[in-house]
């Protein structure tokens, strides 16, 4: 008559001891979730600061510094045994799971807003991008102001901001060297010396020569531009604006600010926002590019297939998910934003305490 009572104490047993190891289980479901969660809050919070520039609107920045998700594993079991005949053990067993996850925020604020949104963005770190196959025209775009004498987009409203169309010639030029391979950029370390210069990082742009008589007239037109000699394949990139030195280009970056208001001013705003005065008319490009960098659209609802969006002022702002164009741009965007950081924190720390 008691022959299922072992049994069923032996898979009570198993319950509450049977190794439910969350620890191991979760890891691999808590990085992939954490990770994509981060990343569309940043996204987020990128676009939407666009859309506040757009609107001569205060932006804002939230670093996640810590996420905690703590899990708890709460086991109870009962068991008994009947008095009547035939004697029949019964019980019953539990487990409540329950996640209490913590999140901590840091405004950038300060010298570390100073350094990371409102400091030109160094060259060395810019044009090493494209060696990893970024592409060279849509990384101008976003942050380069002017290449020696000709100048990208400016700020908001009037023919001042539109640009100059050889600027786009350039780069257009630049980006069909690039995938030809012909175009390449060299890092020169400098070391210090000793109570007279400090170390230092030279960049150099490579226009190669070829025998492909279409891409030898790119060849051509590009090294005129840089005022390179015939024979030259190399020049050194500096930063600045103006007039360069033989043998150099001077490239003005843009602060990140800057970056990200590019973008808002390209923004097509419904007319009654332009004609009430919240905001001007969008920057009217010039040239071979008359297309935003980033195509951010405007509605009453949110469309299925976007690939961010916020909400800003009772409207909708969206990019598509089928845009790619505008999809790399404002990932580049992103991967420039995680540059411009100066913080020397470590980032983002997850902590996933288990109690079970």
């Amino acid at each position: 008559m008691f022959k299922a009572a072992p049994k069923l104490l032996l898979g009570v047993l198993l319950l509450l001891t049977g190794c439910y190891n969350i620890g191991s289980r979760r890891l691999d479901q808590d990085q992939s979730d954490y990770s994509f969660a981060l990343i569309t809050a940043g996204k987020r919070q990128t676009l939407l600061n666009i859309v506040r520039l757009r609107y001569a609107d205060t932006p804002g920045f939230l670093d996640t510094t810590q996420l905690i998700s703590g899990y708890q594993l709460q086991r109870s079991f009962a068991v008994g045994v009947g008095t009547a005949s035939p004697v029949r053990p019964s019980g019953n067993a539990g487990i409540q799971f329950q996640e209490s996850p913590t999140f901590t925020f840091q405004p950038v604020t300060g010298d570390a807003y100073a350094q990371s949104f409102l400091r030109p963005m160094p060259i060395g770190s810019l044009l090493p991008l494209t060696m990893g196959g970024l592409p060279i025209d849509v990384l101008f775009r976003l942050a380069v102001q002017s290449v020696n004498l000709i100048s990208n987009a400016g700020s908001i409203g009037g023919d001042v901001g539109r640009g100059s169309p050889e600027f786009f010639e350039l780069i257009h030029d630049l980006r069909v060297l690039q995938v030809a391979g012909l175009l390449g950029i060299q890092l020169e370390h400098s070391a210090e010396i000793p109570g007279k210069t400090p170390s230092f990082d030279r960049v150099f742009l490579n226009v190669s020569s070829t025998d492909n008589p279409i891409l030898a007239e790119t060849v051509y037109e590009t090294r005129r531009f840089f005022q390179m000699k015939p024979k030259d394949e190399r020049v050194e990139v500096v930063y600045g604006a103006g007039q360069p030195r033989p043998g150099q280009i001077r490239i003005l970056t843009r602060t990140m600010l800057g970056a990200l208001g590019q973008i808002a001013y390209q923004i097509d705003v419904p007319q009654d926002d332009i004609t009430s005065g919240r905001t001007q008319p969008r920057i009217q490009l010039i040239g071979r590019e008359t297309k935003p960098i980033v195509v951010v659209h405007v509605g009453k609802t949110v469309p299925d297939n976007t690939f961010t969006s916020v909400q800003y002022d009772k409207k909708y702002y969206y990019i598509y998910e089928n845009d790619f164009d505008s999809k790399l741009a404002f990932t580049m965007l992103q991967i420039l934003l995680e540059l411009s950081k100066t913080t020397k924190s470590p980032g983002t720390i997850v902590t996933i305490p288990v109690n079970g």
